[in-house]
């Protein structure tokens, strides 16, 4: 990672501890500096503001929440086997700390003022990411019947966030068993395929 990077991944990761112990309004870009051990002008050399440093957390969440799995589509294994190893990878990724950390800190920001996440929503939703990919390829393979990929990306891991996301951030609830998250993502892997898979 070259030096510029890896500041600007130490001002992301200071900016997320900073936000989630005094909020957006009650952190500062000083407090910020501080934290990533670096200088304020450091800070406004990658960030303009506060808002569009905000914004780029909250990019570098969507990316994350829609990371590409580790495997490629294969037209030679089962459907099933394939979204199964997907699903756990996402699930992985939602149960992880550092994960939940980025998206309490947007969630309550979000909701406060909702200006601040509409754009780098847009900005990601123009995006092909993650499982998006491994759906088009399986449809235009012809395994999968859908007409809309992204849409069909969103619902299958809407499956998932269900009980892995929304349950932790929202109602302090603890992660799952690997039992519970098994069989959250094998009800996941057959509904999907129950109404797009054409095998």
């Amino acid at each position: 990672m070259k030096l510029t990077e890896k500041k600007r991944a130490d001002i992301l990761e200071a900016a997320v501890e900073e936000f989630k112990a005094g909020g957006f309004q009650g952190t500062s870009m000083d407090r910020i500096a501080s934290t990533a051990k670096v200088s304020k002008r450091t800070v406004y050399n990658h960030f303009a503001s506060k808002k569009e440093l905000f914004r780029a957390i909250l990019v570098e969440l969507v990316k994350r929440g829609a990371q590409a799995p580790d495997q490629a589509y294969d037209p030679e294994r089962p459907l099933d086997e394939q979204l199964f190893e997907i699903a756990n990878q996402e699930l992985a990724l939602f149960s992880s700390q550092d994960f939940l950390d980025l998206a309490r800190v947007t969630l309550a920001e979000y909701i406060l003022t909702p200006e601040l996440a509409r754009r780098a929503f847009d900005e990601m939703n123009d995006k092909e990411l993650g499982v998006h990919t491994w759906i088009r390829q399986a449809a235009e393979d012809g395994r999968l019947r859908v007409a809309d990929h992204e849409m069909a990306a969103h619902q299958f891991l809407g499956l998932i966030k269900t009980f892995t996301v929304w349950p932790q951030l929202v109602g302090g609830q603890p992660l799952l068993s690997s039992q519970e998250a098994e069989q959250v993502i094998r009800s996941a892997v057959a509904m999907f395929l129950d109404h797009y898979g054409v095998e």
